[in-house]
């Protein structure tokens, strides 16, 4: 499925507390099964969400850089916890506080990715946001999207570095 161009609305989309949204993705990120909360808030029918990749619900604002932390952590076969904006089909967006493990087979090889998420209290998002757009913009400086990734990976390792604590550490300390 190609990915949908949706253009940001500026409005939040219903997620309420105590709901649980959960997902899971093949090793390359294509979404094989979505819970109806998912399927709710995110605007989809599950016959678009199967197959698709993961990134059809990436925000423009979300920073590249926590994406490619999250990939490197679950890839390594570790789990990760994030705040994460998402964007709906109709435009509308959502933070979530995700927590992501990848499954294994028998033999111990990594075969799939489970995410559950959870509505993130505001005062998470108004502290995490700020660093998200901090890490949005070093992204955006240069011509080079891969260059403006890395640097921004960079900076985020740095602010962790400075912090003397991991991603993982920092969210959940919010």
């Amino acid at each position: 499925m190609a990915k949908v161009k949706v253009r940001p609305t500026g409005r939040e989309a219903p997620f309420r507390d105590g709901e649980l949204i959960v997902s899971k993705t093949d090793p390359k990120g294509r979404i094989t099964y979505c819970n109806d909360v998912f399927l709710r808030v995110a605007g989809y029918q599950e016959r678009e969400l199967i197959g698709a990749p993961h990134s059809i619900i990436r925000h423009p604002d979300m920073p590249r850089a926590v994406f490619k932390l999250l990939w490197d952590t679950i890839g390594a076969g570790g789990e990760i916890f994030a705040y994460v904006l998402n964007l709906s089909r109709n435009g509308d967006h959502y933070w979530v506080f995700a927590h992501v493990t990848p499954s294994r087979d028998a033999s111990g090889k990594i075969v799939s990715y489970h995410s559950n998420r959870r509505k993130p209290r505001p005062d998470a998002v108004a502290t995490v946001s700020g660093l998200y757009k901090q890490l949005k913009a070093i992204e955006d400086a240069p011509a080079n999207r891969k260059d403006g990734m890395q640097a921004a990976h960079a900076e985020l390792t740095n602010i962790l570095a400075k912090k003397e604590t991991s991603y993982d550490r920092f969210v959940l300390s919010i």
